[in-house]
């Protein structure tokens, strides 16, 4: 992972998915300029990001879609 916080997230263009509901309870995601990804809450953008590298992000991903994280949903 890469430092937390080390992009000033403010600079960043933040996307969300399209299966994000009205109650504002989503993640969003923005490239980064070195080519890894930030993650955030859009409840609570002010409380920081977490910066992934595009191989940490991919395998996470390749987890969801595996069903490896479906226990804690």
């Amino acid at each position: 992972m890469i430092d937390q916080n080390a992009t000033r997230a403010v600079d960043l263009d933040w996307r969300k998915s399209s299966f994000s509901g009205p109650d504002g309870n989503c993640v969003e995601c923005a490239e980064l300029p070195g080519g890894g990804v930030a993650v955030r809450n859009s409840n609570n953008p002010e409380a920081g990001t977490l910066e992934f590298t595009r191989a940490e992000l991919s395998a996470w991903i390749l987890g969801c879609r595996a069903g490896e994280f479906d226990y804690l949903a």
